[in-house]
């Protein structure tokens, strides 16, 4: 804990509108000393050193930065104690507007309110380092330099080669008895290389030697992974081998098992698996190769509406068959309930179409080089149509399908395809709604069907994982079998810290895309284990050296922590006492948030601090005259930069709001929100990320769980004859900061309408 704090005032990223002296006044005055330096600096930036200088001579244990966002300057403001940043220039200064809603004319003088906001927020960071400690070293002394790579195809290929030429062992682990996967099939390549114009060699018989012929990397074949145990830096590896059991240690994993195609029973409306004359293109890869392709008619039909369309009626009809059963059910005596719902054809069916749509890119330019391919191999003789709904080229290959336009041999046009059939010994796609002006039927010898990518699922416990949470990955019902990286922040990341997805079994994508995402994976790979051998978070807090810590003593073994990870970080023993692996933590406090009895914290981050930090507010008695106090718990990833940005763009709000940055939402213990009441808050916003089928969340279901709890924090406190609706959890994006205004003074109107807390008057 600190105990001598150096309180350091950045006066010109405060700005104008405060009186820093009165402030630095305040301070010595409530702290005495426990704050023995405080001082002021035009530039605070360009005097760090000072700092340095301080921790030294006066022997202070804890810095204290008064000034901008804790998110700028972050290299400048490392020192070898703790250190927090008080936030005001975004959170008092540039946000500040009178009760009444006006703003204060350009070099006022300070209000008693702005001073007041100020003041709390300073003495809210010097607790929070009274209430604070630097962490022990969770270091590895030596994590394993070793990556397993699942996978032997073109993703794992290169995964293996990049791990390799970085220094690392590699572990190649392959389940069939041939490397190079699905691209054995594909006579040739997407665009790699500038001007992205034309097709490329796979090279893939290159690929295959460099890595065989690599003395850092040892295959095996025909087997798959047996048992995972352990952490990032040390786990411990079983691989299954037609010799047997083989064991050892790896530091991280990349899983690049990739895809299968989607059954084609989902496609026979379109004529897969009737004629012979329909064929998906993964099919046509593999005839073209053989040199069974003698067709000289080919229909490219990129369009699944038919499909799509016979599944929605499907789907009404099984509706309003369950309506009429229903119906008949309310009449008639109650029948005994079977357990659990099934799926319905209709809804397995829809989610197959869904692999489809996903893979609508991969289609598009995987079917024009194939129609260039056939061009080029029968010299023009050859007439390919491409028809499509949507024609999805991703990003530069837009160069690829612009050529392609023009190429001898290869018509395309937009076209509804409203059936396909065959007629005689030859098919007949129907089209409407084209890019001619007219519907046609189309004679050709063959038709291909785009591929369903169905990743290797995730449910075949690719790693079997010895967790408490069970050998597969987790399944968030989102992602369609996709192994659950979260895409728009961390894309290679799972939900198992050290095992990184890459390839067509996080998403579909080109053979471009597979090189880009193999190496980004080795990368995440490789700073897994170089984090566990410094005792830090991967992501997202990277470098965050804190972990859960535990009071056994307390503990009741009710496995809510180890249910409620998010990453699986937390075993349990044969009792159901928390079994901890630092080197899996993500550091989001999710455990602490779920325990009932306060068990567990982190060293700079624990369930006394925060509440301290809310105690340390003033709070008016009189609601009337000094108006509501109103708490807001806000997720750092993204609902608290949104805050700082729509300060700088301009937006203000009201002054009766404290803002206290938390990890996650799914970190807010529920004692939090009771001691802002008993405090006398008149509310308390919970601002965190998206959750739901828009789920943003960089800890994966940090406000969906946070939600769940606010049911029961609603229970107690009605309980206690408190309103609910004082607490409000809402969702802010990080690119929603002009939302901030209208959701922090919508909700502080309500309570201003509600009236002063109860507890006030105690």
């Amino acid at each position: 804990m600190a105990s001598k704090i150096g309180v350091y005032f950045d006066a010109a990223n405060i700005g104008g509108g405060l009186d820093i002296d009165v402030l630095a006044a305040g301070v010595k005055a409530k702290w005495g000393s426990a704050c023995p330096v405080i001082k002021t600096y035009a530039v605070l930036a360009d005097n760090a050193a000072d700092i340095r200088t301080d921790i030294q001579a006066e022997g202070l244990d804890g810095v204290l930065i008064v000034g901008p966002s804790p998110r700028e300057d972050v290299e400048i403001y490392r020192f070898p104690v703790l250190t927090e940043r008080v936030n005001l220039r975004m959170h008092a200064v540039l946000s500040y507007e009178e009760p009444d809603g006006s703003h204060p004319e350009t070099g006022a003088p300070a209000t008693p309110l702005l001073q007041q906001i100020a003041t709390d927020y300073i003495n809210m960071g010097v607790v929070k380092l009274q209430k604070g400690n630097l962490p022990d070293s969770a270091a590895l002394e030596q994590g394993v330099r070793r990556i397993l790579v699942v996978g032997g195809g073109f993703t794992g290929l290169t995964a293996a080669s990049e791990a390799a030429s970085s220094g690392y062992e590699v572990v190649l682990v392959e389940k069939t008895d041939r490397l190079g996967g699905a691209v054995n099939n594909i006579p040739t390549g997407s665009p790699l290389h500038s001007p992205w114009e034309d097709k490329e060699a796979t090279n893939l018989k290159d690929r295959i030697a460099s890595v065989q012929g690599n003395p850092k990397i040892k295959i095996y074949m025909s087997s798959t992974v047996a048992k995972l145990e352990g952490q990032p830096g040390e786990y411990n590896l079983t691989i299954k081998t037609p010799a047997g059991e083989e064991t050892m240690q790896i530091g991280s994993a990349v899983v690049a098992c990739g895809w299968t195609p989607l059954d084609p029973k989902y496609l026979e409306s379109m004529g897969l698996g009737v004629s012979p004359k329909v064929i998906t293109s993964a099919e046509f890869g593999k005839r073209f190769l053989a040199g069974q392709i003698t067709e000289r008619r080919i229909a490219f039909v990129l369009d699944t509406t038919i499909a799509e369309n016979i599944m929605a009626a499907k789907e009404a009809e099984e509706k309003a068959a369950r309506e009429a059963a229903a119906a008949a059910a309310a009449e008639a005596p109650a029948a005994p309930a079977e357990e659990g719902e099934k799926p319905g054809f209709v809804k397995e069916n829809l989610e197959c179409i869904n692999h489809l749509r996903y893979s609508n890119a991969v289609n598009a330019v995987g079917m024009l080089r194939l129609a260039n391919t056939v061009c080029e191999k029968t010299e023009d003789v050859t007439q390919c149509y491409v028809l499509y709904k949507d024609m999805v080229v991703p990003g530069i290959l837009e160069r690829f399908y612009k050529k392609m336009q023009d190429r001898l041999g290869v018509m395309m046009t937009k076209a509804d395809v409203t059936s396909i059939r065959e007629e005689g010994d030859h098919m007949v796609v129907s089209c409407e709604n084209t890019l001619l002006g007219m519907d046609f039927d189309l004679d050709c010898d063959l038709v291909v069907l785009p591929t369903g990518l169905v990743p290797v699922s995730a449910k075949e416990a690719i790693m079997q994982f010895q967790y408490r949470q069970g050998p597969e990955f987790p399944d968030l019902d989102l992602f369609d079998g996709f192994l659950d990286s979260n895409y728009i922040c961390f894309p290679y990341e799972t939900r198992r810290t050290g095992v990184y997805a890459a390839g067509c079994v996080r998403q579909p994508m080109t053979l471009d895309g597979c090189l880009l995402d193999a190496r980004g994976a080795v990368l995440k790979a490789i700073q897994a284990i170089e984090s566990a051998e410094h005792g830090v978070a991967v992501h997202p807090r990277s470098g965050d050296a804190t972990y859960p810590v535990f009071n056994f003593v307390r503990c009741t073994q009710c496995k809510r922590c180890t249910e409620e990870c998010p990453f699986g970080a937390l075993d349990d023993d044969e009792k159901g006492t928390p079994k901890p692996n630092p080197g899996r933590c993500r550091r989001c406090g999710t455990c602490f948030g779920a325990c009932p009895e306060r068990v567990i914290s982190f060293s700079n981050y624990n369930i006394d601090q925060i509440g301290s930090m809310i105690r340390e507010v003033e709070v008016p008695k009189d609601f009337k005259v000094g108006g509501p106090r109103i708490l807001i718990l806000a997720c750092e990833n993204d609902a608290y930069p949104a805050l700082d940005m729509a300060a700088m763009q301009g937006h203000t709000w009201s002054p009766y709001v404290r803002i206290i940055p938390v990890r996650c939402l799914g970190s807010v213990n529920a004692i939090w929100i009771s001691d802002a009441m008993s405090k006398g808050y008149d509310g308390v916003m919970l601002l965190g990320c998206k959750y739901g089928d828009d789920y943003q969340c960089h800890f994966v279901k940090g406000s969906e769980l946070c939600a769940r709890r606010k049911v029961n924090i609603a229970e107690t406190l009605n309980r206690l004859g408190v309103q609910p609706e004082r607490v409000e959890l809402f969702e802010l994006a990080i690119d929603e900061a002009n939302r901030v205004t209208d959701m922090i003074d919508g909700f502080v109107k309500t309570i201003e309408e509600m009236g002063p807390n109860p507890f006030k008057a105690m």
